[in-house]
């Protein structure tokens, strides 16, 4: 469980779309306090995920090879099916998509307006955007991979808790990054967004597919061992 968790949670805060919206509500007006509101709602969709799938198991896992248990890894293993699926959907039509050329006077303009509709973004609609953009495929693989905490040992409310800060890891880090140093970590954010609106689509091909490949792989072995 522990390993899954972990590297779960480290695809979630590495998925590159909620990483670009987040800059762009750090970038607007009370870009501190509408990023504060997106990362509260980011964690309390975890938070509540995990309390969810404690209440159903009631903090015990179930016995292996038991009708919940299989439930469980199948679930993983159809989430991990279709991220692969659907990484290879994405890298499929990036390749037919002719390569772009400089971009003009009209593309600069449409970034502008993107941006002056994010300056638009209240607090409230900054929380809402966060439970947009949460990848709740990935989400509900580590639900699935939860059912297996126990929660008579203490380590497992520990794997938990890192889970949930892992996977808010990178906004978190951005979030203080823009309180301590903002001007500093304007330009950074800034480059950061250049940089992803390039490479955006590659690093979603590779985080679902790497993913998908694990939870496949290690679903696959639990059920047929």
């Amino acid at each position: 469980m522990l390993l899954d968790l972990f590297f779960i949670g480290l695809v979630i805060t590495l998925y590159p779309l909620p990483i670009m919206a987040f800059v762009l509500v750090l970038s607007a007006p009370r870009g501190v306090w509408k990023g504060f509101a997106f990362l509260l709602a980011w964690f309390a969709c975890l938070v509540a995920v995990i309390a969810v799938v404690i209440l159903l198991t009631g903090g015990e896992p179930p016995p292996p090879r038991s009708p919940p248990s299989d439930a469980a890894h199948a679930a993983k293993l159809a989430i991990g099916i279709g991220l692969v699926l659907y990484g290879e959907h994405r890298r499929r039509r990036r390749r037919k998509v002719p390569t772009s050329p400089a971009p003009s006077r009209s593309d600069t303009s449409g970034g502008g307006s993107l941006t002056s509709r994010m300056d638009q973004v209240t607090v409230w609609s900054a929380a809402g955007l966060a439970l947009l953009l949460q990848p709740w495929g990935m989400v509900g693989a580590g639900a699935a991979t939860v059912v297996e905490a126990d929660l008579s040992r203490s380590g497992s409310y520990l794997a938990l808790l890192a889970f949930c800060i892992l996977a808010t890891s990178s906004l978190l880090a951005m979030e203080l990054y823009m309180v301590c140093a903002p001007d500093r970590a304007g330009l950074a954010l800034t480059n950061l967004r250049a940089w992803l609106s390039g490479h955006k689509d590659p690093a979603v091909v590779v985080t679902c597919l790497v993913l998908g490949v694990w939870l496949a792989g290690r679903s696959l072995y639990e059920l047929t061992r």
